[in-house]
């Protein structure tokens, strides 16, 4: 299989995955045109859609895509029956598709029924986690997010994480407002800017990556612990994700 990013909006990455048939599957079209255009370029046969949560940049081109595919199958959680789902599936539901598994993990936190879907070694997480960063709670809360957040973690480390949007820098960025003294957080951090400095992606990441890197995947880290006693004595992995979330916000 190949993995494919597709740029849309200002930050998006609409995923594609294609086998040697040149079948493939779409995740997250938040516009039509992108996709169609590669479809074209690369001789693509679409057999599926999936969708990780109902926001308008993530299903935006669902409808177009089926208009000029009407057969294709688009698997997605309740909260997006009404945006074009045909496939409604939630955790721990399994599919197949161009002879690879797919299985279905329940992430709420951005939204209450965000899913994310994972075919080792890619998981596909929307707005769940992103590089160094976990997504705004617009409709859930801290402890669903940090649950979610748990369930990622215990994929194998080779797990390539395929997030929905271009945060990293700012991300890191918040990260070392928090840890200013991390060597790895530093390192990282100016390879980012180097690689955005010339418009190159920084995904997908891998999870080993995350857990030195992702602020939000450090929780029980006694340095974290100690450094953040200037402002709080949350002790608790969950409540520490609450604080640094609420950071974050502002940030």
């Amino acid at each position: 299989m190949n993995l494919n990013s597709i740029r849309a909006f200002q930050d998006n990455y609409i995923w594609v995955l294609n086998n040697e048939q040149g079948k493939c599957v779409i995740v997250d079209p938040g516009e039509a045109a992108p996709v169609l255009k590669a479809i074209e370029e690369n001789g693509w046969q679409p057999e599926a859609i999936l969708l990780t949560h109902h926001h308008a940049d993530h299903v935006g081109g669902v409808q177009q895509l089926k208009d000029k595919y009407p057969n294709i199958e688009v698997y997605g959680p309740e909260e997006t029956r009404q945006k074009g789902a045909t496939q409604i599936v939630g955790e721990g539901d399994k599919f197949s598709l161009s002879g690879r598994e797919y299985r279905v993990i329940a992430t709420p936190g951005h939204t209450l029924g965000h899913i994310s879907f994972y075919s080792f070694p890619y998981l596909f997480c929307g707005d769940t986690m992103f590089s160094g960063g976990c997504g705004r709670l617009f409709e859930g809360t801290a402890e669903q997010m940090f649950t979610s957040f748990q369930k990622l973690n215990s994929l194998p480390a080779e797990t390539q994480i395929c997030c929905a949007h271009e945060y990293t820098e700012s991300n890191i960025k918040f990260s070392l407002s928090i840890l200013p003294h991390d060597e790895q957080l530093k390192g990282y951090y100016r390879k980012v800017k180097e690689l955005r400095a010339k418009n190159h992606s920084t995904l997908p990441s891998m999870l080993q990556t995350e857990r030195q890197i992702n602020i939000f995947l450090r929780t029980e880290d006694a340095v974290l612990k100690e450094e953040i006693k200037k402002e709080t004595n949350l002790q608790q992995p969950h409540e520490i994700f609450a604080w640094l979330r609420t950071k974050k916000d502002s940030f």
